[in-house]
């Protein structure tokens, strides 16, 4: 039959399902490293041819021939045997030995005399082997053939004198169709009598033989005699019909008959020899004997490991007793020496089960981890029973293939970031860094910025992650005033399918820097009101004057701050506490002191470098309001008074425009009433400190402690009553939602409530 051809459906014999052939990886096994000859359509489930099948190269002579090989289906593990029987077909024509048998034949020979002649041999058996001789008609012989024993029957004497030689075709023909025949030609020499042809001594001669028998090693020793006598008694041997394998393996001794080892003989290859032996005398005469040589069976092959299947690599979530290869074992000896034991080395999570035949299930025993052992080299050695024992190993690697199970792991529980303030956009404050001992995807850390709020913003708008890094950036400038430290949370996510991750915690401090001057909290700043103190004439050295108040939004070292007059109207009267900033007397008052004392104070903190602010201070040194001169010669500044004039020019031209009506305005309201001038001639509150909403004094800080503040009050209409010290406010703290200053409002109020007293 031809590659491809159907030999059957293999798969419907035994109720396969077809859609699982492939994922059971179907297969027809053949033991050893034989031809398997056939194998399975997955498709189809057919068996179908897969080489040249030659009949009597497998099975020679036998009737019979089988063939035995297994179908093998995997998960699980499935073994069917099935055996193909191999029908001869007439491929073969009936040959005999030579060309030209030639016979010797005394012309005394009797009528009915009998001369036997060796038979065809077909290589096709049963109908198609050799079924029937016809000889070609002539004169003295006629064939006479009974089973394998052909003879020439003489039918007429012979006359030498008349014929010496005598040509005779000889045909055999088998029984196939068509049908084959072969010839051979006998020829006939006549000569004087030979009455008697060789007789064996056994028609049947039995050996045995171990196999790796050396050469030279005697198997046998057939004899034959003759009863005549001479030439026509001398026997010789030789080989009947026998193949060329056969003739390699073993040779004949002409003379004396023995049959020795001439090849390596192998019990695996040939169990067993049928030889034909022919024993022919001096002048022609043959007769035929057999020879049966039965090899028996030496523990020489060691057995042999075959992977069958094999999972690799091998997932390491794998449940413990998962199959994942079938080894299949091979010793090509007989009985004993073909038992096998396997086993595999104890230091592996795996083990050999045994399954069916010589297959063995190579399964797990224990829970895999790729992180801990990738690959594994497992040896599987074989040993048979024979004596002695012989024994093979063959070593299988495995590799573990990786599963994301491991998430990846920082490699500290949080992580602290340092950065002063004021920091450039972009900088790098730290970077985190986490492993996955996972494998390639699975173990590719990538970083994210968990959602979440710094100060009600999104924390994304203050730090960013480097995904591939782990490195963490600034996005924004830091200012320490508003905040001081902040936390984030990092994540670190692998490329797993599903992924896993881990998060950390990133904390933020932030540094101060000095970047923030002080701030004078009193006096106030220069133009934005008029504010004095007014010293007793009578104060003696060391009586507290006033206080400059002052506060520093940064913190630490940057918010200490030291006090110091930097320019004074009279140098050597007055002294600041250079923490406290309390300006007191150095000396008593005397009446050469100017009355009018400007002091310029500067209240510089402690950073590096350092920043500062400055205010004017302005003193009267008086006891009475009738000793102090128009406070509008008291001037801040040249600046101030420059401000004052343009705004007094741009209120003047505006005003021209509704000067007339003006006039007529106040004409009629001067009537009713008297205004004041600079100082209304009323109360004036001469306010004693500015303090910005929401700032307070804490006793111990060294800005705002001991205020001393004073309230001063003039009666209505008089310029020379006395002036008289109304409140002192003493308290440890200041509130932070009082204040010292009157705004212009204020004094109207007052002026507005003095001048009904007055009408009153």
């Amino acid at each position: 039959m031809k590659r491809g051809s159907i030999i059957g459906n293999i798969a419907k014999d035994l109720n396969l399902d077809l859609s699982k052939l492939s994922a059971r990886n179907a297969r027809v096994d053949a033991a050893g490293n034989r031809k398997r000859y056939c194998d399975i359509s997955l498709g189809t489930g057919d068996l179908i041819v897969a080489d040249r099948i030659d009949r009597e190269g497998l099975c020679g002579e036998k009737l019979s021939c089988v063939i035995k090989r297994d179908l093998v289906l995997e998960n699980p593990l499935e073994l069917h045997p099935f055996s193909l029987h191999i029908q001869d077909i007439n491929d073969n024509a009936p040959q005999f030995k030579d060309e030209l048998i030639s016979i010797e034949i005394r012309e005394s020979a009797n009528r009915g005399a009998r001369f036997v002649i060796e038979e065809a041999h077909d290589a096709d058996v049963g109908q198609n082997s050799v079924q029937q001789y016809s000889l070609k008609k002539n004169d003295n012989f006629i064939l006479a053939a009974d089973g394998n024993t052909i003879e020439l029957v003489l039918d007429k004497e012979l006359d030498r004198e008349k014929q010496q030689e005598i040509n005779l075709l000889l045909t055999a023909l088998d029984g196939g169709s068509p049908q084959r025949s072969g010839t051979v030609v006998i020829h006939v020499t006549v000569l004087d009598a030979n009455d008697n042809a060789p007789v064996f001594s056994q028609a049947v001669y039995k050996a045995s033989l171990p196999e790796n028998s050396p050469v030279d090693t005697v198997v046998v020793t057939v004899s034959a005699t003759d009863v005549d006598e001479g030439i026509n008694g001398d026997v010789t041997y030789d080989f009947g019909h026998v193949s060329e394998d056969v003739k390699k393996v073993f040779s004949i001794d002409r003379k004396n008959g023995k049959i020795k080892v001439n090849g390596a003989i192998d019990f695996e290859t040939v169990a067993a020899y049928d030889l034909r032996i022919k024993a022919k005398d001096g002048l022609g005469l043959s007769s035929y004997t057999k020879v049966t040589i039965d090899v028996t069976d030496v523990n020489d092959n060691i057995p042999v490991i075959y992977i069958k299947s094999l999972a690799n690599p091998i997932p390491e979530n794998v449940s413990p007793g998962t199959e994942v290869g079938i080894i299949n074992v091979q010793d090509a000896d007989s009985e004993n020496n073909q038992q096998v034991r396997c086993s595999i080395q104890q230091n592996v999570p795996f083990k050999l089960v045994p399954s069916i035949k010589n297959y063995y299930s190579l399964v797990t025993t224990g829970q895999l981890d790729r992180e801990l052992v990738s690959d594994y080299n497992i040896t599987i050695t074989a040993t048979d029973e024979g004596s002695p024992p012989l024994s093979s190993s063959k070593t299988v690697q495995l590799s573990v293939a990786d599963i994301n199970d491991n998430p990846p792991v920082f490699e500290e529980q949080s992580y602290s970031a340092y950065v002063t303030e004021n920091n450039k956009p972009g900088s790098t404050l730290c970077s985190v860094t986490a492993r996955d001992p996972d494998w390639r995807q699975n173990g590719t850390v990538i970083y994210s910025l968990l959602a979440g709020e710094v100060n009600g913003a999104p924390a994304s708008s203050y730090l960013s992650v480097n995904g591939d890094t782990g490195v963490i950036h600034a996005v924004r400038s830091f200012d320490y005033e508003q905040f001081r430290s902040f936390k984030v949370h990092v994540m670190a996510r692998d490329n797993g399918s599903p992924p896993l991750s881990s998060n950390v915690t990133v904390s933020v401090f932030i540094s101060d820097v000095n970047d923030n001057s002080p701030q004078i909290l009193y006096p106030a700043p220069e133009g934005n009101s008029f504010m004095t103190e007014l010293v007793p004439k009578a104060a003696h050295g060391g009586s507290l004057v006033s206080k400059v108040i002052a506060v520093d939004a940064d913190s630490g070292q940057n918010a200490w701050l030291s006090y110091q007059i930097v320019k004074s109207t009279d140098p050597g009267l007055f002294t600041i506490g250079v923490h406290s900033g309390e300006i007191r007397t150095q000396r008593d008052i005397s009446e050469s002191d100017s009355m009018k004392q400007n002091l310029i104070v500067s209240v510089k903190d402690n950073g590096q470098p350092s920043l500062s602010a400055t205010c004017s201070m302005y003193l009267l040194i008086s006891d009475n309001l009738a000793e102090v001169p128009e406070l509008k010669d008291i001037s801040y500044d040249e600046k101030n008074s420059k401000l004052t004039s343009y705004l007094i020019i741009a209120l003047v031209s505006v005003s021209t425009f509704f000067l007339t009506f003006i006039i007529i305005i106040l004409g009629v309201r001067f009537c009713r009433r008297r205004k004041p001038r600079l100082l209304f001639d009323g109360a004036v509150a001469i306010p004693s400190a500015y303090l910005p909403p929401n700032y307070a004094d804490v006793d111990g800080t060294g800005t705002l402690r001991s205020a001393y503040n004073y309230d001063a009050y003039l009666t209505t209409g008089s310029r020379t009553s006395d002036f008289k010290f109304v409140t002192s406010y003493n308290d440890n703290t200041l509130p932070a939602d009082q204040t010292l200053r009157k705004s212009p409002s204020d004094f109207a109020e007052v002026f507005g409530e003095l001048e009904a007293s007055s009408e009153v």
